[in-house]
């Protein structure tokens, strides 16, 4: 399968996850978590590196702890633009730190498997 799909997958993956954990994440169906998967995605590798980028001295000063906030913001645009898909309050911080981590670890096994599979 395409890169692209197993990582949409794991996004979609992370987003029901963090939306159990969490009371401020929703969506309001199936095809919504499908667009937000989508287009959290898209913003990660569209606009999330420009991000980066923009605020690089800030993030070395707080030894990368300001990436949290990037990751929000990005998060915060993909609520505003898929209707359906809501983040309550404060919890964007928290929502992308667990999106983030969640997302991480999914990774980290399928890509120890994809180095198991170019060994055999």
């Amino acid at each position: 399968m395409p890169k692209f799909f197993v990582r949409w997958l794991v996004t979609a993956l992370a987003i029901v996850l963090a939306s159990y954990l969490m009371p401020g994440v929703q969506f309001d169906s199936s095809f919504t978590l499908i667009m937000a998967a989508l287009v959290l995605g898209l913003l990660n590798t569209i606009v999330r590196p420009i991000l980066i980028v923009l605020t690089f001295p800030i993030t070395m000063i707080s030894l990368g702890i300001f990436l949290l906030v990037v990751n929000a913001v990005t998060l915060w645009l993909t609520a505003s633009i898929v209707p359906g898909f809501t983040i309550e309050g404060s919890s964007y911080i928290w929502a992308a730190l667990l999106i983030t981590i969640i997302s991480w670890f999914i990774n980290l096994f399928i890509r120890k498997e994809e180095r198991q599979e170019y060994r055999h």
